[in-house]
Parts: C-alpha cells; structure tokens; sequence
C-alpha cells in the first residue's frame, strides 16, 4: 500500500456545509443561526463563563490554594548523545558551547542533561541539572558531571 492508493472511510467526508445559499438549500434565511438578537449578528458570541450580568458563579465560589505555575523554571533538555556530537577540541561543555553549536538558543543559561544515547569520550559537563542515567554515563566515559 502507498500512500496514493489510501482512501477515506465510507462516510468520513460530507459536503462543507453552504449556508445563505437560498430556502431550497437547507441552510437559508437564517443560515442556521435562529433568530434575532446578539448571537445572530457577526462576530457577536458570549465568553465562557458570563451569565448575563449575573454574579457568575466562579465569582461566587471561594478560590483556595497555591498555583505554582507562573514561578516555574522550564529547562531545555539536551540528550548524552547530543554531547558526542560536538566538535573533537572541545573537552568542557556549559551552556555557551552548546548555544554556539546550535544544540540550544542563545542566552538560555540552564539545560539540563538527559541519558538518552552513548558518549565514549571524557567530556567535563556544566548543567543545572542531570538525569541519573546521564550523570552515570559521562562518568563511565571519564568525564564529570557538574551541577551549576
């Protein structure tokens, strides 16, 4: 099979719908939008939530506890086998010579290293943060690992 020769499941694809086309093509007069009022104009919809100038009820309800989500630190991840792909004169890995490889983007100050592929030569790694399996592999090839 190539991917020419698929087709669509009976009865997967239907018709765009035409509206405004007329009475006799279904969709007519109103185009499906009922009848007057602010949700029959363009562009006129109500947000989730509002109640019609009610007290909503989320306003209503006590609101507890602590979202850290704002405060968080993101680290771009970076794999052991990403490592081994660097030049051969390099002996000392931080963040600067991974932005100027092109492994991350420039000015990002904390990556963390994740074990994921081999490394065979002792490379000295700066990182904010590593995986166990990452640390143990850099280790077994003669490098360190570096927590900064």
């Amino acid at each position: 099979m190539k991917l020419h020769e698929l087709k669509n499941v009976e009865g997967a694809v239907h018709r765009k719908k035409r509206v405004g086309c007329g009475e006799g093509g279904g969709h007519g007069k109103t185009s499906g939008r009922g009848g007057k009022g602010q949700t029959a104009r363009s562009g006129g919809s109500i947000r989730p939530g509002f109640e019609g100038g009610q007290m909503p009820l989320y306003r209503k309800l006590p609101h507890r506890g602590f979202n850290n989500y704002n405060f968080r630190v993101e680290y771009p991840v970076l794999n052991v086998g990403d490592l081994a792909s660097l030049d051969a004169s390099v002996t000392e890995v931080n963040a600067e010579v991974l932005a100027s490889a092109g492994l991350i983007r420039g000015g990002v100050t904390t990556v963390k290293i994740l074990g994921n592929g081999e490394i065979t030569r002792a490379l000295k790694v700066t990182a904010a943060k590593f995986s166990e399996s990452a640390k143990a592999k850099i280790e077994k090839a003669g490098g360190q690992a570096i927590v900064a």
